[in-house]
C-alpha cells in the first residue's frame, strides 16, 4: 500500500486507522525473516517500556511513561496496527543503576517484544541498548541526548536533539541573551548526561570567546552543594552552569541564592520537571533552562496534544518528557505501519528510513547516526511558572 501523506495528529491516527482496516483481512506479517522479534503474528503487537518511574528522576519517567500511554491509547482506538492493538508492556527501573539492562533482557526473552521505548536517562539507555542491539531488537529512546547512546549500534534510534547541539546553543544563549562572558561550571560526575553536556557547552562557549572561571563536581544525590558554590562565588562569575537534573538544578538553585549568588543559572532538559519548582520556589527566578517543546506553542499538533493529554491525566499540563515519550511512540508506530510487518529488522529498517513525521515535539527526520535533528526551546521561571523565551533552530 502507497505510504499516506501525513500532515497532522489526526491525519495520522487516520492513516494507521486505513492501513489497519486493509490489513486486518490480510494474512500474517511473516516475522521469522532476520530481525530479532519472535511475533506470532497474531495477537497484540508487544512493544516494551522501561522508565524511572519511582525513584530520584521518577518525574522524568513519569510524564515520558504518560506520553507514550496516551499514544498507544489513541492508535489502540483507531484500530491499532496492521489489525492488530499495542500492548505496552511497561517496567520501572526505579532510577537505580543496572536495573534497565536486566529489564531489557526479560522484555527480549521472556515477553518477546518486538521493540521497545526508553529510556530518558543517557546513563540507562547505555545499560539497555547493548542488549537490544545484541538480539537485534529496535529501541527508540524518548530523551536521551549523550551521543553514546546511538552510537552503540544500528538498532539504537532517539526522537531527541542531542547534546553537542544542546550545549552550542546554550553556549550562544549565556553569550548573546545572558551577556555572560565569564561561566563556572557545576557538573554531575555520575551522570553520562551532565559530563557530555559539561564538555560540549565549555568547547563551544570557549571556542566563541568566553572563558570558564572554574569547574566544581558534585554527585547524583548529593544535597548539600554550599562548597562547591562558596568557591564558585569566589570566581565572581557572569553566569553559573549547571548541566544536571532537576532534583540536584533545584538544591543547587536554592542554596545559591542562600549564599549571595544571585548571577543566573542555566542548565538543560535536565532541569525539565514541575518539581523543579517545588524545590527550589522564588530561587529560580533569573534562570534558564533548555528543553525540547512548550505547551504554549501555537503549533496545532501541540495545541491538540496539550487537550488530549489533559483530557486523559486530570487537567495535567504535559512537559518536554511527555510529549517525547508521545512521540517515540508514535514514531515507532509509524515505522512499524510503514514496514507492514512485526519484524524486527523490517521496523528498523522502517524507523531508519523516517522522514519529516509529524512530531509534538516538531518535524522529524533520523539521520544516518539514528538522531533526530530539531530545534529547541529557552524556558524561564517567572512568578513560580515555567515562561517561553525563545526559540532555537539547527
Amino acid at each position: 500500500m502507497k505510504p499516506l501523506v501525513i500532515s497532522s495528529r489526526r491525519g495520522f491516527l487516520l492513516s494507521l486507522a486505513v492501513a489497519a482496516a486493509v490489513t486486518s483481512g490480510c494474512k500474517p506479517a511473516d516475522s521469522s525473516a532476520g530481525g530479532g522479534s519472535v511475533d506470532a503474528g497474531t495477537g497484540p503487537i508487544k512493544i516494551g517500556e522501561y522508565a524511572s518511574l519511582t525513584g530520584s528522576e521518577a518525574a522524568f519517567g513519569q510524564s515520558s511513561h504518560r506520553g507514550t500511554e496516551l499514544a498507544v491509547a489513541e492508535i489502540n482506538k483507531a484500530g491499532g496496527i496492521l489489525g492488530r492493538q499495542i500492548e505496552l508492556i511497561t517496567e520501572d527501573n526505579q532510577s537505580k543503576a543496572g536495573e534497565s539492562a536486566t529489564i531489557a533482557k526479560k522484555f527480549i526473552s521472556r515477553d518477546k517484544v518486538v521493540a521497545v521505548l526508553g529510556e530518558v536517562a543517557s546513563g540507562r539507555s547505555l545499560e539497555a541498548a547493548p542488549i537490544c542491539q545484541a538480539a537485534g531488537i529496535p529501541m527508540v529512546s524518548p530523551s536521551s541526548t549523550n551521543p553514546k547512546v546511538t552510537e552503540v549500534g544500528d538498532h539504537i534510534f532517539r526522537v531527541c536533539f542531542i547534546d553537542p547541539f544542546q550545549g552550542k546553543l546554550l553556549a550562544d544563549f549565556a553569550k548573546r541573551t545572558l551577556k555572560a562572558r565569564r561561566v563556572a561550571i557545576l557538573s554531575d560526575v555520575s551522570a553520562p548526561y551532565s559530563v557530555g553536556l559539561a564538555d560540549f557547552f565549555r568547547k563551544a562557549f570557549t571556542a566563541g570567546g568566553g572563558e570558564i572561571v572554574g569547574e566544581q563536581k558534585y554527585a547524583s544525590k548529593d544535597k548539600d552543594f554550599r562548597a562547591q558554590l562558596t568557591a564558585i562565588k569566589a570566581e565572581n562569575p557572569d553566569a553559573i552552569f549547571v548541566p544536571g537534573y532537576y532534583t540536584e538544578a533545584g538544591l543547587i538553585a536554592a542554596q545559591a541564592r542562600q549564599l549571595g549568588l544571585t548571577v543566573p543559572l542555566f542548565g538543560g532538559d535536565g532541569w525539565e520537571a514541575p518539581e523543579l519548582i517545588q524545590i527550589a520556589g522564588s530561587a529560580l527566578e533569573n534562570t534558564y533552562y533548555s528543553t525540547h517543546y512548550s505547551p504554549e506553542a501555537a503549533d496545532n499538533r501541540v495545541k491538540e496534544f496539550v487537550k488530549a493529554y489533559q483530557a486523559k491525566f486530570n487537567g495535567d499540563i504535559p512537559d518536554a518528557m511527555a510529549a517525547l515519550g508521545y512521540d517515540s511512540a508514535m514514531v515507532l508506530f509509524d515505522a512499524i505501519k510503514r514496514a507492514g510487518s512485526t519484524d524486527s529488522t523490517k521496523i528498523r529498517d522502517a524507523l531508519a528510513a523516517t522522514k519529516d513525521f509529524p512530531c509534538v515535539t516538531g518535524l522529524t527526520t533520523l539521520d544516518a547516526q539514528r538522531n533526530a535533528t530539531k530545534g529547541a526551546v529557552i524556558i524561564t521561571v517567572k512568578d513560580g511558572k515555567f515562561k517561553y523565551v525563545e526559540t532555537i533552530q539547527p
